[in-house]
């Protein structure tokens, strides 16, 4: 079906961001939808519709369907939801096939310009609407740093060209469970160093060294970016090497503290060690952060952490009020409190994890398996 009419992932997360009048019609399996869906602004427009049903039905309005309202359709990979695409074109619809499906919309990153940090430039915030994880572009003078990058990093190096700026350095603020990092690859491939704590250059399941090249850093380092410096803080807790990046007013928290949560100490089945060092982390974050200083993290888990710009992050004095675990004051509470939440965790993390240090190879296909749905790092 050469002639069926699709839509780019990042164009429909920019129609979706702007507000456009669009209705998503999910054709999955239900335990497909369960397990990560696209959020719509207007919930009433997300409609989840198996294929087979709506064939069988007739009539999609009597699914639910406003035959007024342009209609993306989706599917896991962007074959079926053609099909149903061009049925309701039959039907006189106006119906996008989502090109790649729901694994092009995890893949897809859109890049939302925020203010910068004091002394510096520009900072692009990358999110990853399928995910719900962030990554970032920091300008300072032409040179660039690449904070928490995801997989595919095509959209990351336009934005820096974009800006006629040149990256000089990759980080990752901890080794991911999530999601599959960009930033060995791309250090290579660009020849700039990849920075990442010695502590998370370890298998956390079983010792074994990664074999990713990395240039380590820790407490009290500095990275210079153009005419400025990243410093760089020992935050352990979700992970042993977790360390949060601190540039002018801005801290890059990674998966220490999030808006209204904080980084579960349990993905490395180390929660009784682990829980110990993100109460101390936290009670230091607590005495020697300002109030002003703005979180950027690396992850979120829904529409309501995010600003009034649609960006994701705030000042730390607010975050002290409206974040349940930082309001905890004891920590045999803090420990309750993170046991109570405590589940599993999804099978594919160890998976990720192992190979983000480089101990294992996926193809792109097992990657979007692995990658699919919303991230569980938070508590």
């Amino acid at each position: 079906m050469p002639d069926v009419p699709e839509i780019a992932a990042l164009d429909l997360a920019r129609a979706l961001e702007d507000g456009a009048p669009l209705q998503v019609l999910d054709i999955r399996a239900p335990h497909a939808v369960a397990g990560g869906a696209i959020a719509v602004p207007a919930p009433a427009r997300f409609l989840h519709v198996p294929g087979s049903r709506l064939f069988a039905g007739g009539d999609p309005a009597a699914s639910g369907l406003d035959p007024d309202v342009p209609v993306a359709v989706v599917c896991g990979h962007g074959n079926s939801s053609r099909q149903v695409t061009a049925w309701l074109a039959t039907q006189g619809f106006d119906a996008r096939s989502l090109n790649g499906g729901m694994a092009a919309w995890t893949r897809a990153a859109l890049p939302r310009p925020l203010p910068a940090p004091a002394g510096f430039d520009a900072l692009v915030q990358f999110d990853r609407l399928g995910k719900g994880a962030l990554g970032y572009l920091l300008i300072s003078d032409g040179a660039v740093v690449v904070i928490d990058p995801p997989r595919v990093v095509d959209l990351i190096e336009q934005e820096a060209e974009r800006a006629g700026a040149t990256i000089v350095a990759v980080m990752d603020t901890h080794t991911h469970a999530d999601y599959l990092t960009g930033g060995p690859a791309l250090a290579v491939r660009l020849g700039v160093p990849y920075h990442l704590h010695s502590a998370d250059a370890v298998s956390p399941f079983d010792g074994r060294p990664g074999r990713v090249t990395f240039a380590p850093y820790g407490e009290g380092d500095t990275v210079r970016v153009g005419r400025e410096m990243l410093r760089v803080i020992h935050t352990p807790g979700h992970t042993l090497g977790s360390v949060t990046l601190v540039a002018g007013d801005t801290a890059f928290s990674g998966d220490f503290v999030f808006v209204r949560s904080v980084g579960r100490p349990d993905l490395a089945g180390k929660a009784s060690e682990w829980v110990e060092d993100l109460w101390r982390s936290l009670e230091r974050a607590r005495r020697e952060w300002p109030a002003d200083l703005i979180i950027r993290p690396a992850h979120y888990a829904a529409d309501q952490e995010r600003a009034p710009d649609r960006s994701v992050g705030g000042r730390w004095g607010d975050l002290l009020e409206a974040n349940e675990a930082l309001a905890i004051r004891g920590a045999a509470a803090f420990r309750e409190w993170l046991r109570a939440r405590t589940r599993e965790a999804p099978d594919a993390y160890r998976i990720i994890k192992t190979v983000n240090l480089g101990l294992a190879q996926v193809s792109d296909a097992q990657a979007d398996e692995l990658e699919g749905g919303k991230n569980e790092c938070a508590a």
